[in-house]
């Protein structure tokens, strides 16, 4: 006698399922373009019916801003944890460099040059990525604000220097996307020697 056992579908609490739509959402933006996040894409990817994406999120808009929002936040938790209980702020800076600087951070950088592409004609994304940048930006001029105060850096502006470096960054990234890799040293290490010029630090001080 055969018996067959029913997998009882597991009923999700409202908050669970918009981040498992949102975590999907990111997904799909960093792998291919915020684009190609739309409801059915979505919907898709978590094998369930569209709706289901459209009663959490009416406006596609708002789940594109919310997938940008999502993948940026990760990269810079991941990059420069807020909390640094441990380690000096040069320990945290040359962490930082390591990870920002490397193939594997050319995916968010491709995000970021996709998304404030798009940001110029939606306007819920361009809220999100001027939020964005003023964390990241926040964030990093914190790690700089704290090396000042142990008198590991010198700078006369934390903010400043912070964006003298993400904008090196930025452009890092821009070259990323030409799909040219032929990256010299002098050029793959431009953000890393900004933050030593600028932070009064000894060449090779970062890593």
């Amino acid at each position: 006698m055969s018996s067959s056992v029913q997998r009882k579908r597991i009923r999700k609490s409202p908050a669970a399922r918009r981040a498992e739509i949102v975590v999907a959402a990111a997904s799909v933006a960093l792998a291919e373009g915020l684009e190609c996040v739309t409801l059915r894409r979505i919907a898709e990817e978590l094998d369930v019916r569209p709706g289901l994406i459209s009663h959490y999120f009416p406006s596609v808009e708002d789940l594109v801003a919310e997938a940008f929002g999502d993948a940026a936040s990760a990269e810079l938790d991941a990059l420069l944890p807020a909390d640094r209980a441990d380690g000096t702020p040069t320990q945290h800076l040359v962490s930082f460099f390591a990870q920002a600087t490397g193939e594997s951070y050319d995916d968010i950088s491709r995000l970021w040059i996709n998304a404030r592409h798009l940001s110029r004609y939606r306007a819920v994304l361009r809220d999100r990525v001027a939020e964005q940048e003023a964390a990241w930006r926040e964030r990093l001029a914190g790690v700089i604000r704290d090396g000042v105060e142990r008198d590991e850096f010198r700078t006369e502006d934390a903010n400043v220097t912070a964006i003298q470096i993400l904008v090196v960054l930025d452009g890092l990234g821009v070259h990323a996307t030409t799909g040219d890799s032929d990256r010299p040293p002098a050029v793959a290490r431009m953000a890393v020697a900004t933050a030593e010029r600028e932070l009064g630090l000894a060449e090779g001080a970062l890593g």
